[in-house]
Parts: C-alpha cells; sequence; structure tokens
C-alpha cells in the first residue's frame, strides 16, 4: 500500500533563487520553474538558446548523435519583454526520443548508471535511457541558469566560463584560468582554450568511439567579477553550495576548488596568500584559496574543477545481473558520447550561474539589513 514518506522529493534547488525541473529523458518534454528572479530584467527566449544550443546533442560528430533542438518556450513569469518577479516557467519538448532502442534493458542493469539505485528506492523504474537520472534533465538547468548569468552580468559585472582542462592523460595548459574567454572556448569542438591539446583529445575521443569505449576528464570552471562577502559562514558556505550543486550534476566523482588536493602535501607557509592593498582594496597575491575564505568569497577569481567519469553506456559487452539476480550480459544500444566533457561545460556553468545567483540575492538581503 503507498504511504507518503512526508518528506521534499529533493527536486527543488537554491534558497533566493529557486529552480524546480520535471521530465524524463524520453518522455513528453522537460518543464522548469524559475522562482526569485527579480523584476524588470529583460528576458526572452532568444536569450536562453545560446547556453542550449552549446548543450544539446548532436552538436559535433564528438557528441551523441542524438538530434534534439532543445528550444525552449517561456510561458509565464514575463511580459512585454521582462521579467515580472513571479515564477518564470518554461517548456522544453523531446522530440527524438527512441524509448524502444531501450527495450532490451527493461529487466537488465547497466554498469555505471543509477538502474539499480532507483529499483532499491523506487521498487521500479523508467528504463527509458535512465528516465529522471539522465544527463538531459540538464536542458532545463542550462535553461535557468541563462536567466541567472544574465541577472549576474548586469546586476554585479560577474562572468562564467567553463572549459574542458583534461579528456584521459591529455591535459591542456592554461596559464590564467581567469583569463580565458568563451571565444577561446568556443573554438573547437572539445572545448579546451589550448589549440593543439584540443586537436589531441579529439583524436582520443574518436578512437574510443571506435573502440567501442568511452573516456573521462577534468572540466575548469571560472567565475570572475564575483564581489567579496557573498557565502554564508556555517552549513551554507559559498564552496559548500558550489559543491552540492556540481555533485547534483551526473558523472560528477569530483569537485575541488583552488589549489585542490595538493593542499595534502603543501606547508601553511607555501599554501597561504599573503593579503596586499591592491588599487585601494584589499586583495590577496595569489589565488590558492580559489576565491573562497571560510566559505564567503573574496574578490579574487572563484576557480573550481570537476572529474567527469567516462560514459558509462558502452556498446561492448559487460557483466551484470537482471532484476531477479540471474547473471546476464549487456551492451547498451541507443545514441551516447563517447565523452562528455565537451558537453558537460554548459552543464558546470548552469550550476555555478545558479549557486552565485542565489547568494547574490541573498548578500542584498543582508546589505539592506546592514542599510
Amino acid at each position: 500500500m503507498w504511504q507518503s514518506a512526508g518528506v521534499m522529493a529533493g527536486n527543488t534547488f537554491g534558497t533566493a533563487l529557486r529552480l524546480t525541473t520535471a521530465g524524463e529523458s524520453h518522455g513528453p518534454g522537460y518543464v522548469g520553474i524559475l522562482d526569485g528572479v527579480p523584476p524588470g530584467l529583460e528576458l526572452s527566449e532568444a536569450d536562453l538558446q545560446p547556453d542550449l544550443d552549446r548543450r544539446r546533442p548532436g552538436q559535433s560528430k564528438l557528441t551523441t548523435q542524438r538530434m534534439e533542438p532543445d528550444e525552449a518556450r517561456i510561458l509565464s513569469g514575463v511580459f512585454a519583454g521582462r521579467t515580472t518577479g513571479t515564477p518564470i516557467a518554461f517548456l522544453i519538448e523531446n522530440r527524438d526520443q527512441r524509448p524502444k532502442d531501450y527495450s532490451e534493458i527493461r529487466d537488465k542493469y547497466r554498469p555505471g548508471h543509477a538502474d539499480y539505485t532507483f529499483d532499491a528506492k523506487y521498487g521500479f523504474r523508467d528504463y527509458r535511457g535512465g528516465g529522471r537520472s539522465s544527463a538531459r534533465e540538464t536542458s532545463v538547468r542550462v535553461a535557468a541558469a541563462a536567466v541567472a548569468k544574465k541577472l549576474l552580468r548586469e546586476r554585479w559585472g560577474v562572468g562564467i566560463v567553463g572549459y574542458v582542462k583534461s579528456i584521459g592523460d591529455i591535459e591542456g595548459r592554461i596559464d590564467d584560468p581567469a583569463a580565458v574567454t568563451l571565444e577561446q572556448v568556443e573554438a573547437n569542438p572539445v572545448r579546451c582554450p589550448d589549440q593543439e591539446a584540443a586537436a589531441r583529445m579529439a583524436k582520443l575521443i574518436e578512437r574510443m568511439r571506435a573502440e567501442r569505449d568511452s573516456v573521462g576528464g577534468v572540466s575548469e570552471l571560472v567565475a570572475t567579477g564575483v564581489p567579496p562577502g557573498w557565502g554564508e559562514p556555517v552549513f551554507d558556505k559559498l564552496k559548500a553550495d558550489l559543491g552540492k550543486a556540481l555533485f547534483s550534476l551526473p558523472a560528477v566523482l569530483g569537485v575541488e576548488y583552488g589549489a585542490g588536493f595538493s593542499v595534502a602535501t603543501a606547508r601553511g607557509s607555501e599554501n597561504n596568500d599573503p593579503f596586499e592593498m591592491r588599487e585601494g582594496r584589499v586583495a590577496t597575491r595569489g589565488n590558492r584559496h580559489g576565491g573562497m575564505l571560510g566559505g564567503i568569497s573574496s574578490g579574487q577569481p572563484i576557480v573550481l574543477r570537476c572529474a567527469v567519469k567516462p560514459t558509462s553506456s558502452l556498446p561492448q559487452p559487460q557483466d551484470t545481473v537482471t532484476r531477479a539476480g540471474e547473471p546476464t550480459t549487456i551492451a547498451t544500444k541507443g545514441r551516447h558520447d563517447p565523452c562528455l566533457l565537451p558537453r558537460f561545460v554548459p552543464m558546470g556553468e548552469a550550476m555555478i550561474a545558479l549557486v552565485l545567483a542565489d547568494h547574490g540575492l541573498r548578500q542584498l538581503a543582508v546589505q539592506g539589513v546592514l542599510d
């Protein structure tokens, strides 16, 4: 007998800026509701499309060949070209769903996927491309984050750029993460600003596809222009909310910021960033702290990195079991990325934008109290 557990289902993210998403990979489409956007921001569907185009499948031969236009239709919250302050609802239709591609796995658990854990949680699952756990859900986040990016840019002058830092054992040379531009990132389909490394990465991805395998890597995400003082000092530290946001994305197995795991072998005298005055403002000489101290923004660029695993869906046979516990093998059909990194970049940027816009609005409330 069905009984309500009386708990939230985890489909809403944020505090002052709240995003709720709904939809499945091979259902009719995805719906998002973004609440908390201040009134008066100029906004149209054209503002959402550039990042949706960067995230969408089928954009190059290096990505999945599912052909989805990923066009968002705004249903509410905008009038006469400006936000009204009420919830912004939008719809992204699925137009190239092929649920039959997954009919053979309805009773098999795909290695690396959430098939078994969904069964363990709910007692049944939507086996069509992973249903709710599909990375296609991130299309809604990217659309919502386009609004957050515009708010951040126009209200505070904050910019966010992500890129591929490494794929497999090939690492791009990035001398100054804060100096990387969107134009440099978009100059190749891999989205690595080191063009020579990007060419080698592309060849590796193509080899993985030919070998019916996949490869992972690291994406670096940078936010510039973030004022000092954003973030709450205990449970809602800016670094904590950014970590949760990035870990909520599919395929992310590691998140670090600033000097990251290298601090484990550094001395304090080496790791600290000395303070100094620069152009009449307090600043730090370096940025090993990744733009956050005590979970609060320092005014330096916020620099994070995500370790993204290889795509779990493989066309080669893998050992698994059925729902009844019988040993079997599985070779996943359908259309999948041999490497997730190029399409991950706008997803990572999206979660950074949603968190920063949320904390920017929260800081306005604090400043209002102080005033």
